[in-house]
């Protein structure tokens, strides 16, 4: 699972790509993770969460 801003949710979707070599599955936070939770790449706040 990669949290991820909008700015970086196509990096994350490749990255699940090459490391699963399968379609990964991407869903928006809920209001209350988005303050708890921040993007891997930025550290800004996640809007999405990808994973397989």
């Amino acid at each position: 699972m990669i949290y991820c801003c909008q700015e970086h949710v196509e990096l994350a979707l490749d990255v699940v790509v090459d490391e699963f070599e399968t379609f990964p599955k991407i869903d928006q936070l809920s209001e209350e993770k988005k303050l708890s939770t921040n993007c891997e790449y930025c550290q800004n706040r996640a809007e999405y969460v990808v994973a397989n």
